[in-house]
């Protein structure tokens, strides 16, 4: 692959990266004072005052941004206004939580989105094929929080086989995978099986079947390598939406990650641990879409090619 290409990627993902931490930078400033919330209201002006200068409030806007960007470019994300400690080391703390539940929900969606979507796209407008693309519909349509909530009503409170809250065991990461992972895995089936369709309707698959290929081999080594393309293009795109998802299904399952932390954080105006947290979404959803950007230029040579003409 050239390395112009690659560069071209990564300096593309290097300055989206930086459009991002400009605008949840003064965006944030611009919802009001963290000090006023997170002081008494009884408090005087003289502790409002020093606190401001302890977390660099009382200079201007400009200068809080300069000193930030610096501060990033050292490997420093500030510090938690609320538990006086290194945002970094606050948001970390919970990131175990959060990857578990994304990978988990991951594999879950590909694990039935992908065998749905191939088998759709065989048995084309078959009664199997109205079925799977039912689901797909329904689980595409159902909001997560509201799948969660029915989750928790049947099986916690109903039926009482599944803890509806916490992360102690693996019976915990049943339901939010569920609910994370239908509507992943819908998409991913929908995808997969327009790809298919699409694959299997080109001409050298006709001349592939022509020339007495066996359904196994033109299944395997001709229609899913080319259909995996758009597949790898929406798989990559959705990988950085799940901690996304996570911030609403997190706290409809009470569970300990980067989506409670945020939704707390940003009640109480931490301003650094929502910063580092919104940038840490914005570097997976970057590095998902790199790479994808990648793979796609490996298996389609015309990306290459559409790159270096950009270039010049």
């Amino acid at each position: 692959m050239p390395l112009r290409f690659i560069g071209w990627k990564l300096f593309r993902a290097v300055v989206t990266l930086w459009l991002v931490v400009t605008f949840v930078f003064f965006v944030l400033r611009l919802t009001g004072d963290p000090v006023a919330q997170l002081l008494p209201d009884d408090v005087d002006q003289q502790t409002i005052d020093f606190y401001r200068r302890q977390w660099g409030l009382d200079q201007t806007v400009w200068v809080q941004y300069w000193r930030y960007v610096v501060s990033l470019l050292q490997g420093d994300f500030g510090i938690s206004f609320r538990d006086n400690q290194d945002a970094l080391e606050v948001v970390l703390a919970r990131l175990p939580k959060t990857a578990l539940l994304g990978l988990a929900s991951l594999a879950f969606a590909l694990l039935f989105g992908l065998p749905l979507g191939v088998l759709a796209a065989l048995k084309k407008d078959t009664a199997f094929d109205r079925f799977v693309m039912g689901l797909a519909v329904f689980g595409f349509s159902m909001p997560n929080f509201f799948l969660g909530i029915l989750l928790i009503l049947g099986f916690s409170l109903s039926l009482r086989v599944l803890p509806s809250s916490g992360s102690d065991t693996w019976q915990h990461l049943i339901m939010p995978v569920f609910t994370i992972g239908t509507g992943f895995g819908a998409q991913v089936a929908r995808y997969t099986r327009s790809a298919m369709i699409d694959v299997l309707n080109r001409p050298y698959m006709r001349t592939a079947d022509s020339k007495g290929a066996g359904t196994n081999r033109r299944l395997y080594l001709h229609a899913l390598p080319n259909a995996a393309i758009p597949v790898i293009t929406i798989v990559g795109l959705k990988i950085g939406e799940l901690i996304g998802a996570a911030v609403v299904v997190e706290n409809v399952f009470a569970w300990p990650g980067l989506g409670r932390l945020l939704t707390f954080s940003v009640a109480n105006r931490d301003l650094a641990v929502v910063q580092c947290i919104l940038m840490m979404i914005a570097l997976t959803m970057v590095t998902a879409n790199l790479l994808v950007d990648l793979v796609y230029g490996w298996l389609d040579p015309r990306v290459r090619v559409g790159a270096r003409q950009e270039t010049r």
